[in-house]
């Protein structure tokens, strides 16, 4: 099961070439960012896993997150059966979340926005197809007001999302690109559907209605299995929510929803806007 995900993000990454800084300068690596001193080594040579794992946490402790996402990403192309692939992973997840929510840090996805009369977060939202909250979180805004003048950081890239029913898993994908992994739970006796959907509505503490009975369960309730949030798709009964069972994600025990915890599914609520594409395969 390990074996796959990594092959799914390897091809992944092969397949996409997102999250590129505007004019990086370029850089060639020196003998000492590899652990020895000295020379200029050749940026084409294949160097070992250990000294790329090595050279990729560096670059991420001094903030210089482009690089060191493709340093990761060298490693997960160039050498699948590391031992530590998985932390390695890891960590280009981690350095592609700060990418995004860097203020300062502008990408071929994302740009500066000037704020002008009559803007509203929600406005600007509309206009980039993004929502509230990602622009708040990336600006570090601690409310909805805005004022002319102000530049905003706009993630531009397209967000949709994988879910794989043989692993429980969901990927965060940003113009085809991985952004992040998720554990989920699926349906029991293979109940979700298989195909592309468009997320139609999002909740926030959504109440739920037991199937046949109708009895409605409030969202605070213990019994609410929802969660947090829900985000419904166009076909109908079937969506992304939290749960209140976080012990059996990872496991196919849903009525056909996909099932995340529910810090998880809160975080992938303030990515996805309404009309985000969210294909399920087997």
């Amino acid at each position: 099961m390990i074996r796959k995900l990594i092959i799914v993000f390897i091809l992944i990454i092969f397949a996409a070439a997102s999250f590129l800084v505007i004019n990086k300068p370029k850089h060639r690596l020196r003998q000492e960012d590899s652990g020895s001193s000295g020379q200029e080594i050749d940026p084409g040579a294949v160097q070992p896993a250990n000294k790329l794992f090595d050279l990729a946490k560096r670059y991420e402790a001094e903030n210089e997150f482009a690089l060191s996402r493709e340093t990761y990403q060298k490693i997960l192309r160039l050498h699948p059966d590391y031992p530590q692939i998985q932390e390695a992973q890891k960590h280009l997840e981690d350095v592609n979340l700060k990418i995004i929510f860097s203020p300062t840090l502008i990408t071929a996805e994302s740009q500066y926005y000037e704020v002008k009369p009559g803007d509203t977060l929600s406005k600007i939202a509309k206009k980039f197809d993004t929502t509230v909250e990602l622009i708040k979180k990336i600006n570090m805004l601690k409310s909805d007001l805005i004022r002319p003048g102000m530049n905003l950081k706009i993630w531009k890239g397209k967000f949709s999302a994988l879910v794989d029913k043989s692993l429980n898993i969901l990927m965060l994908k940003s113009n085809e690109a991985i952004v992040k992994t998720y554990i989920v739970a699926t349906g029991k006796n293979n109940s979700t559907p298989v195909g592309t959907f468009k997320i139609i509505n999002k909740l926030v503490d959504p109440v739920w209605f037991k199937p046949q009975v109708g009895a409605m369960v409030p969202a605070d309730s213990p019994e609410n299995i929802l969660g947090s949030r829900w985000m419904g798709f166009d076909a109908a009964g079937y969506g992304i929510h939290g749960t209140t069972e976080p012990e059996a994600l990872g496991s196919q025990v849903t009525q056909g929803c996909v099932r995340m915890k529910n810090e998880d599914v809160e975080e992938l609520f303030s990515f996805l806007p309404q009309g985000t594409e969210v294909t399920i395969i087997d």
